[in-house]
């Protein structure tokens, strides 16, 4: 027997639902927002990734699927979503009327320990904003994930949030930080070592215990801010206090990824991050675009559903509407017209496709869930009058063949 590769997840049937509530969530806050959708190869060019992530994280050095195409060119799975957008908006000419708001839903590859939450196949939504330097491009973004999250029955998360400043003075910070990480080698993992000498900024986002708990004496970033970042967050923050947005100013949180400048944000459960993201204003200009001001978000899909399912939220699960169940052979070629004409009518229906005896057929749509049955007998056939039966209650309503589409929406939707 072939297993299923390490890391990764199947989505069943059964779990499904699930799934649709989300991107159906996805679909209507994006609706709100004017936000369009867009897509990308799951696979690209490993320099972008390299260029854009940065090559002293961890996602580069340790977590990247890498290969080389008949061609011997060097290719990757997609690790993250933003730099195919973001390659996608530059290749397409995307930025000639701004902003311009797109999201995705798509898969994600990481070779990374599997753990609750993580996985090496991972499906993400992601939604990047393209235009504007100015702190309202923030807020936008961040109301929108808030909107999102309160969609799907989140309403009491911990917003973090913080300002890694502008290449200039996060160059002053970096010094800084340096110097405070040679200070205590000895205390810090070997990871954290590394990134002293490459990016020390990247130390701060270790998941190491030990490391995490020594770095909240580490030098704030708030004390090398240059005027404007700091007049930036300043804004940033307000925004959040205008539309009611509770948060935790955090100072050590750096987000893993390179490009970032100014703003980064999480909304977490606890302390996993189910939605995280910030401003990214040099990445398109780093990637060989025009320079273009942008912020942007990602969201684990199979993390968000599974606090979803510790905090007790339900999903929206749309039930089945009616089998015509037949109870003789007879009947089945009428239960076969029926169905065709419910379908045409947007009502969910099916009949049997097994051969089962009537008692066997309410067996299956019970377990199906369908909220309705409609039988099919020898004496539904002469006069014309069949039983609907309401799952739910038992409750039986008897509907002429004339009336059953109306009825039989009338009925479902009651």
């Amino acid at each position: 027997m072939i297993n299923i590769p390490k890391g990764t997840k199947d989505m069943l049937p059964s779990q499904a639902y699930k799934w649709q509530a989300v991107e159906n969530a996805v679909k209507r806050i994006a609706a709100l927002y004017n936000v369009k959708q867009i897509r990308t190869p799951v696979f690209e060019s490993a320099d972008l990734f390299l260029r854009s992530i940065g090559d002293s994280t961890d996602i580069v050095n340790k977590e990247m699927y890498l290969f080389n195409d008949k061609a011997n060119r060097r290719m990757a799975l997609r690790p993250e979503g933003t730099a195919g957008v973001m390659r996608s908006f530059i290749e397409n000419n995307l930025g000639e009327t701004l902003p311009l708001k797109l999201f995705y839903i798509e898969s994600i590859y990481r070779y990374e320990q599997p753990q609750a939450g993580r996985y090496r196949e991972h499906h993400q939504f992601g939604a990047e904003f393209f235009g504007s330097p100015l702190p309202v491009f923030d807020i936008e973004l961040i109301c929108m994930a808030r909107d999102f999250l309160r969609d799907l029955g989140f309403c009491d998360l911990t917003l973090r949030i913080n300002t890694i400043g502008c290449s200039s003075c996060r160059a002053k910070y970096n010094d800084a930080l340096r110097g405070f990480l040679h200070s205590i080698e000895d205390k810090i993992c070997g990871d954290c070592k590394r990134r002293a000498a490459v990016n020390p900024l990247r130390a701060l986002d270790c998941k190491v215990s030990s490391c995490r708990e020594i770095y909240k004496s580490a030098p704030k970033i708030s004390e090398y801010l240059c005027d404007e970042c700091k007049a930036h967050h300043r804004s940033v923050l307000d925004g959040l206090d205008e539309n009611g947005i509770r948060y935790v100013n955090d100072e050590n949180l750096v987000r893993g990824l390179d490009y970032y400048t100014r703003t980064v944000f999480e909304f977490c459960d606890g302390d996993m991050a189910v939605l995280g993201g910030g401003r990214y204003d040099g990445l398109c200009e780093q990637l060989g675009g025009k320079p273009m001001p942008c912020v942007g978000f990602g969201c684990g899909i199979e993390r968000l559903i599974s606090a979803a399912e510790e905090r007790g939220i339900a999903f929206d699960r749309a039930l089945p509407q009616v089998f015509v169940a037949a109870q003789s052979d007879a009947a089945r070629r009428e239960c076969r017209g029926i169905v065709s004409m419910l379908r045409s009518c947007g009502i969910s229906a099916e009949t049997d496709l097994m051969g089962k005896s009537l008692k066997a057929q309410f067996k299956y749509a019970d377990r199906q869930g369908y909220t309705h049955v409609l039988t099919v007998g020898e004496s539904e056939l002469e006069t014309g009058v069949y039983p609907l039966k309401r799952m739910s209650d038992g409750s039986v309503a008897q509907i002429a063949k004339k009336d059953i589409p109306l009825g039989i929406k009338s009925a479902v939707n009651d």
